[in-house]
C-alpha cells in the first residue's frame, strides 16, 4: 500500500494574525473609552449653571423637561443619560447642571456620593457645587450645562 501525502494545510500569514490582533485591540480599547450613553436608561445625577428658588408648578419654555425640583436631593443630584446631563441642588434651592462628559476621556459620569461627581473609567471625581475637578487624572472640570426652574420644574435650556 502507498500512501500519499497530503500538502500541509496553509497557516494565516503572520502579517494577517497581526493585524486582526491589532483590530481586536482597537476595538476593546474604543468600547472602553466610548460612552456609554446607549447602556443606559433614565436618569443619574448632574449639575447645571443655573441658580434658582423651586416651588409652584410649571416648566420652562422650549426646553426638555428634566425633573420636579423634589427629585434632586440637596447636596447631591441627579444623573440624566438620555439628555447627558448631571443636576445638582449643592445648596436649598440653587440647582445646577453639567455635562456628563468626563473631559479625561470621555467616559460618561456614574454616581453621585457625599458631595462629588464620580467618572467609573479612571476615578475623576467632580464638585456637586460647580463640576470643578477633586480627584484626578482629569485636569478639567465638567462643562456646565443650561438649566432653568420654573416653579418645581427643572428644565434643559
Amino acid at each position: 500500500m502507498t500512501s500519499e501525502s497530503t500538502p500541509p494545510a496553509q497557516a494565516p500569514a503572520r502579517r494577517a494574525v497581526m493585524a486582526a490582533a491589532g483590530a481586536a485591540g482597537l476595538a476593546v480599547a474604543l468600547t472602553a473609552c466610548g460612552s456609554s450613553d446607549s447602556d443606559s436608561s433614565g436618569s443619574s445625577d448632574t449639575q447645571a449653571g443655573a441658580n434658582a428658588p423651586g416651588g409652584g408648578s410649571g416648566s420652562g419654555s422650549g426646553g426638555t423637561a428634566l425633573a420636579k425640583t423634589s427629585d434632586i436631593p440637596e447636596g447631591g443630584g441627579k444623573i440624566f443619560k438620555d439628555q447627558s446631563v448631571v443636576v445638582t441642588q449643592p445648596a436649598a434651592g440653587t440647582f445646577k447642571a453639567f455635562s456628563t462628559k468626563c473631559p479625561h476621556q470621555g467616559c460618561a459620569v456614574s454616581s453621585i456620593a457625599d458631595g462629588i461627581i464620580h467618572c467609573p473609567c479612571h476615578g475623576s471625581e467632580f464638585s456637586v457645587e460647580d463640576g470643578s475637578v477633586k480627584k484626578g487624572p482629569a485636569t478639567s472640570g465638567l462643562s456646565a450645562e443650561k438649566v432653568t426652574v420654573t416653579g418645581d420644574s427643572i428644565t434643559l435650556a
